[in-house]
């Protein structure tokens, strides 16, 4: 065993990297470095990841921005349901999946998909008008808009799904008997009615003959120069596979100065003259506790009083971390996205860098819909990585260094 394959503990963490005890912990909280615990319950670190980060921080890290490709194409197929401005599907595509139909009911969402893609089959429709009884694929992915369930965790099947769009997204499955589903969604779904809905949507797909598994994924360990974590839904026919994929984390993360350089520059929203005198005042990875007193509670209104952190408010982003989760709205009060150093809100340009869409992928529509579209897209880095288990998973390939099998 070498030495970098050794876990230490936060002590010997804080004196290999120089730092406090509590720096280490801000760093894990933050998601920069990963821990996991001892048998005793104490926090772990690998001595490899400790080595890179320190690098990072040295400026000597070799990690860089880039946007995955295999130059080899598989024989499988994929039909994409709910596929927004094709985050995902250009992820599976560069994994070296087919995609063979998409479909959402976001008119813009669908021509930013043909403008640049225009040999893949999408198509503007609502999903419930669309008949998949003559369509085949291999795999039938999606990220299907979480609704509510009227009677869920009662156990009633598909009384329980009635009414929502899962039911289509399981109806799709029905049609098609793909050997292979994918299902993301927020992760707050994995608690949701105290964990009935997810158990609910489990319950359903087993019935329909599927050995599913789910795993929350954290993009920012894989190759996502952006903290978003989504909760994977992944499963095979009972009939066909021993084993299912799943990405395995690397011990790495890529931020926002590796991912912007070379940027093109691009329009963006811009902030009134009040909203930029303060955001003058937030240093790089501060909020709006790094205000004056005063200010502080002039800026934040009611939210002063109220409790929990706010920490999205008046937020500047730090060069050298992955961005926090995009939203829909750069320049949103609770979820403030300005730029690093310029007082600005990020650009269309380099909110698509944080979802790693290719700079020549063009969006369609206003600029309000261009950021909802990318603000609600799958990274196209987690794509590929969901796309390469994927692959796996029909092939019953495994490669230990960047899948974990279930």
């Amino acid at each position: 065993m070498s030495l970098h394959s050794i876990d230490i503990s936060i002590t010997q963490a804080s004196h290999l990297l120089d730092v406090s005890v509590e720096t280490i912990r801000r760093w894990e909280k933050k998601g920069l470095i990963k821990a996991h615990r001892s048998s005793q319950g104490y926090r772990l670190f690998n001595v490899d990841e400790l080595h890179r980060f320190k690098n990072k921080l040295s400026g000597a890290s070799t990690e860089k921005y880039e946007i995955l490709f295999s130059s080899v194409s598989s024989p499988y197929s994929v039909i994409e349901l709910f596929s927004g401005a094709g985050g995902l599907a250009l992820g599976l595509h560069h994994a070296g999946l087919s995609c063979r139909f998409l479909v959402d009911n976001n008119r813009d969402a669908v021509e930013t998909i043909k403008k640049n893609q225009p040999s893949w089959n999408a198509v503007h429709s609502d999903i419930s008008d669309i008949n998949f009884k003559d369509m085949k694929a291999d795999i039938v992915a999606g990220g299907f808009p979480c609704q509510a369930f009227s009677y869920a965790g009662k156990r009633l099947g598909f009384d329980d799904i009635r009414g929502t769009l899962f039911f289509e997204y399981v109806r799709a499955i029905q049609e098609i008997s793909p050997s292979v589903i994918l299902a993301e969604n927020v992760k707050g779904l994995e608690k949701h009615d105290e964990g009935r809905t997810l158990s609910t949507m489990l319950s359903v797909l087993d019935d329909l003959g599927y050995r599913v598994i789910h795993k929350v994924l954290r993009s920012q360990y894989l190759d996502v120069p952006q903290k978003r974590e989504r909760l994977v839904i992944m499963g095979v026919k009972k009939s066909f596979s021993s084993f299912i994929c799943l990405p395995k984390e690397k011990d790495y993360t890529v931020s926002l100065r590796e991912a912007f350089k070379d940027i093109p520059l691009s329009e963006g929203q811009k902030y009134s003259e009040a909203k930029y005198d303060i955001m003058c005042l937030i240093p790089p990875g501060g909020y709006w506790r790094d205000l004056p007193f005063e200010l502080q509670k002039k800026y934040m209104g009611r939210s002063f009083f109220l409790e929990g952190g706010k920490t999205g408010m008046a937020r500047r982003l730090s060069w050298d971390e992955p961005s926090l989760t995009l939203t829909c709205h750069p320049a949103q009060k609770q979820t403030e996205r300005c730029h690093p150093s310029e007082t600005r809100p990020l650009t269309i340009r380099e909110y698509a860098r944080l979802q790693c869409f290719p700079d020549h992928w063009r969006f369609s529509g206003s600029l309000s819909s261009q950021y909802k579209q990318i603000g609600n897209a799958v990274p196209v880095n987690l794509g590929y990585h969901l796309g390469r288990c994927l692959i796996g998973t029909l092939s019953q390939t495994y490669y230990p260094h960047t899948m974990d099998i279930l």
